[in-house]
C-alpha cells in the first residue's frame, strides 16, 4: 500500500497562534483614521481591556506601539490586546462623553472606574395636588412636579425635609394617607406640618408657604426672612401675637438652618465642590454640593484601578463619569488641575446645554470649601483603612440585599419577648461598622394594656416610643441617632405594623425589613418582608445572611435576658412589698414569726401586733391591705 496519504498529512501546516499585543496594534495602524473618537482594545476572548478617548486616533494607539515607555499597568494592558475598536465622533469633548458612558456601562479592566454611581435623591414638590406636599424623590420624574438637588444621601435630604419642616409646615404624607385623615397626626402637634387634611389652614396661606419653600430651595433666604419678618412686626402690631409667635419660630428655623453652614457660601449658588485625597495605593474623592447656596451634603467615592495613575488622571477620570449621570452644576471647583480642564468644560456644557465652569481656586471662600472638601477626602480614606474589610464588605452586601443609598453606619434590630404576655419586654439592639454599639441597646418595658401575646401591638408600642422621642430629641436627624436601616423580628404582620406607626408619626423613606424565620424555624431558611416587595431568601451559606442572624439572634437574647431579669424580679417580690412603710427588718420579723407571706395575709390583728415592732395601728394596716379595708 501507498502511504502518499501519511505523508500529506504529514505536511499539513498547523494554525499560526493569534497575534496579540504590540504587533497586533501595528497590525490595524493603516487602518486607523486621524480623527477624534474612542477605541476599546479587546483581549483574544473579545472582554474589553480598555476604553480610552483621543483628538487623533491614529496617534494615539501609535504611542501604545512602544510601550516601555507606559506605566506597567498599560503595558500588562497592551500585552493581553488582540483586538481594536474604534468608533469617530465629531469632536473631542464627543469623544470624552461618550469614553465616560462606555466606561461605567463596559467597566473596563484596565480604566480608573468608579465604583459607587447610584442616582441621587432630591427634594420634590407636588404641584399637582390642591394642597402640595414636599418629599424625598429619586428616580424617574414627574413633569408637573418640581424638583430640589442633587442631595448627597438620603441622610442629607432627610435633614433639610426636617429643616424645611420646621421653617415651612407643609404635608409630607402621601395623597392615600393625606385623604384619609379625621385627624391632624403627629407633625402638627411637633408644629411640622399645618394640617391642610383637616382644615387647619386655608388654600391662599398654604400656596403662600409653598411659594416661599420653593424660593428658599433657589436660595432666596434672604428675601423670605425680610418677608416673615414684616408679617410679625404686622402681626405683633395688630396685636395678633399667636400669629406673631408662628412668624418667629419660622425665623428661628431659618436662622438655625443658616447658622450650620461653616462658611458663607450664599453667593457661591450651584456649585459641587471636588478633593481628592490618595494614599496606599487607594484614592478617596469627596463631592460636597451646594444649591442654591445651601450645602445639600457630600459623599466619598473609592475608584478603582488608581494605584499607578497620577491623580490628576484619577480626578479627571472621575469627572467623566461622575457627570456621565448626573447633571453638572454650573460651577465645579477642584482641589488641584486635570490635564484636559478646558476639554472637560467643553464636554460638560454638551452635557448640561449651558456653559460649565470649572476652576481651581487659589484663596478665599472658595478656596476654604475646597480645603474642607481635602481634609474630609483624607479622614474618609483613613477611616476605610481602619475598617476591617470583611465586616465593610457585609455592610456593603446588606446595603445591596435592602437597595440602601450605601453600607449602613446604623442598623436597629428589633424583638419581643414575653411567656403568654406576661412580663413583656421589646429590646433594640445597635450595629454599625465597628459591629455591636452596646451604649445604644435599649429595652422597653411594654406599659400599654394589650391582648396577652399580641405581637403586633408590642412593635407598635416599642417603635411608637423609639421614633417619637427621636422626632422631639433629634428633628433633624443631624446627631447620628437615626438608623439606615432598621429590622424586625417577624414577618408581614410585624411589618405593617411597624409601617403604620411610621405612617402616623409622619416619617418617610426610613429603610425597614422584617426578617422572619424559615419553616419549623429552621436557621438558614429565613425570609425577608420588604414594603413594596415580595418576600425573598438569601442563599443557605451567604456571609450577609449569617450576619442578619447574628443581628437576629443579639436581639433576640437581649429581649430574652430582659424578660427573664423582670420576671425573676416579679418572682422575687413578696406580697409584703406593697404595703406602704412595711421596711426590710418588718418584713423579714413578719415572715420569721409566720414564715410566709401567705401567713401574714391570714393572720388577724392581735396576732400580727405579737410580731416584735409591729404596733396595733400597723397591724391594722396589714390586716387592711390583705382584706381590702380602708
Amino acid at each position: 500500500m501507498s502511504d502518499a496519504p501519511d505523508d500529506a498529512a504529514a505536511e499539513t501546516p498547523t494554525a499560526a497562534p493569534p497575534v496579540i499585543g504590540v504587533d497586533a496594534l501595528r497590525l490595524q495602524l493603516p487602518t486607523l483614521p486621524g480623527k477624534p473618537g474612542v477605541y476599546r482594545m479587546l483581549s483574544r476572548e473579545g472582554a474589553v481591556l480598555y476604553v480610552g478617548k483621543a483628538k487623533d486616533i491614529k496617534k494615539r494607539v501609535t504611542s501604545y506601539t512602544r510601550p516601555e515607555r507606559l506605566p506597567i499597568r498599560i503595558q500588562r494592558m497592551i500585552a493581553a490586546t488582540a483586538q481594536l475598536e474604534v468608533v469617530i465622533t465629531n469632536t473631542e469633548a464627543e469623544a470624552l462623553l461618550l469614553e465616560s458612558n462606555l466606561i461605567k456601562r463596559l467597566k473596563p479592566r484596565y480604566n480608573v472606574l468608579l465604583r459607587d454611581d447610584k442616582s441621587f435623591p432630591f427634594i420634590a414638590i407636588a404641584a399637582d395636588h390642591p394642597w402640595p406636599r414636599v418629599y424625598k424623590h429619586r428616580g424617574a420624574r414627574n413633569d408637573a412636579h418640581e424638583y430640589f438637588g442633587p442631595f448627597a444621601s438620603a441622610g442629607a435630604v432627610n435633614q433639610a425635609l426636617a429643616a424645611l419642616e420646621r421653617a415651612f409646615p407643609l404635608r409630607s404624607c402621601s395623597d392615600t394617607v393625606f385623604s384619609s385623615r379625621t385627624r391632624p397626626c403627629l407633625q402638627y402637634q411637633i408644629k411640622r406640618c399645618s394640617a391642610p387634611c383637616v382644615g387647619r389652614i386655608d388654600s391662599a396661606a398654604y400656596a403662600q408657604i409653598v411659594g416661599e419653600a420653593r424660593a428658599f430651595l433657589t436660595g432666596k433666604s434672604r428675601e423670605i426672612k425680610d418677608s416673615l419678618a414684616q408679617r410679625m412686626d404686622a402681626a405683633s402690631q395688630a396685636m395678633a401675637y399667636e400669629d406673631a409667635a408662628v412668624y418667629r419660630d419660622r425665623l428661628r428655623a431659618l436662622s438655625h438652618i443658616q447658622a450650620r453652614q461653616d462658611v458663607n457660601v450664599l453667593e457661591l449658588g450651584d456649585a459641587d465642590i471636588v478633593a481628592l485625597a490618595v494614599a496606599g495605593g487607594q484614592a478617596c474623592i469627596q463631592v460636597f454640593f451646594f444649591r442654591g447656596g445651601q450645602n445639600f451634603g457630600n459623599r466619598a467615592f473609592f475608584p478603582a484601578q488608581s494605584q499607578d495613575v497620577t491623580p490628576e488622571e484619577v480626578l479627571e477620570a472621575f469627572l467623566g463619569q461622575f457627570y456621565g449621570n448626573h447633571l453638572p452644576p454650573k460651577l465645579i471647583l477642584l482641589d488641584r488641575a486635570i490635564p484636559n480642564d478646558a476639554l472637560m468644560s467643553e464636554a460638560l456644557a454638551l452635557r448640561a446645554e449651558r456653559k460649565v465652569e470649572i476652576a481651581v481656586p487659589e484663596r478665599g471662600a472658595k478656596r476654604a470649601l475646597v480645603e474642607q472638601a481635602q481634609r474630609n477626602a483624607e479622614e474618609a480614606l483613613a477611616r476605610r483603612f481602619a475598617e476591617s474589610a470583611s465586616q465593610r464588605k457585609l455592610l456593603e452586601g446588606v446595603a445591596e440585599v435592602f437597595g440602601l443609598d450605601g453600607a449602613p453606619d446604623r442598623i436597629e434590630v428589633y424583638d419581643n419577648s414575653h411567656i403568654s404576655g406576661t412580663d413583656a419586654i421589646g429590646a433594640m439592639v445597635v450595629a454599625g461598622p465597628d459591629g455591636p454599639i452596646k451604649s445604644a441597646y435599649r429595652r422597653f418595658i411594654i406599659r400599654s394594656a394589650i391582648e396577652p401575646g399580641d405581637d403586633y401591638g408590642m412593635v407598635r408600642e416599642v417603635l411608637t416610643r423609639r421614633f417619637a422621642r427621636a422626632l422631639k430629641e433629634d428633628p433633624d436627624r443631624s446627631k447620628g441617632q437615626w438608623p439606615d436601616l432598621v429590622l424586625i423580628d417577624g414577618g408581614a404582620g410585624q411589618l405593617k405594623s411597624a409601617c403604620d406607626v411610621f405612617a402616623d408619626l409622619g416619617i418617610q423613606d426610613l429603610p425597614i425589613a422584617g426578617i422572619a424565620k424559615g419553616p419549623d424555624r429552621d436557621a438558614g431558611r429565613e425570609r425577608f418582608f420588604i414594603p413594596g416587595r415580595e418576600p425573598f431568601s438569601l442563599p443557605p451559606k451567604d456571609p450577609v445572611l449569617y450576619f442578619l442572624q447574628r443581628l437576629r439572634d443579639e436581639a433576640h437574647r437581649f429581649a430574652i435576658a430582659g424578660h427573664r431579669a423582670r420576671r425573676s424580679a416579679r418572682i422575687s417580690q413578696s406580697p409584703l412589698d406593697e404595703i406602704p412603710g412595711i421596711g426590710a427588718s418588718r418584713k423579714r420579723a413578719l415572715l420569721h414569726h409566720f414564715g410566709s407571706a401567705r401567713g401574714v395575709a391570714a393572720a388577724g390583728v392581735t396576732d400580727l401586733t405579737a410580731v416584735k415592732g409591729i404596733s396595733r395601728a400597723f397591724a391594722q394596716r396589714i390586716y387592711d391591705h390583705f382584706h381590702g379595708g380602708g
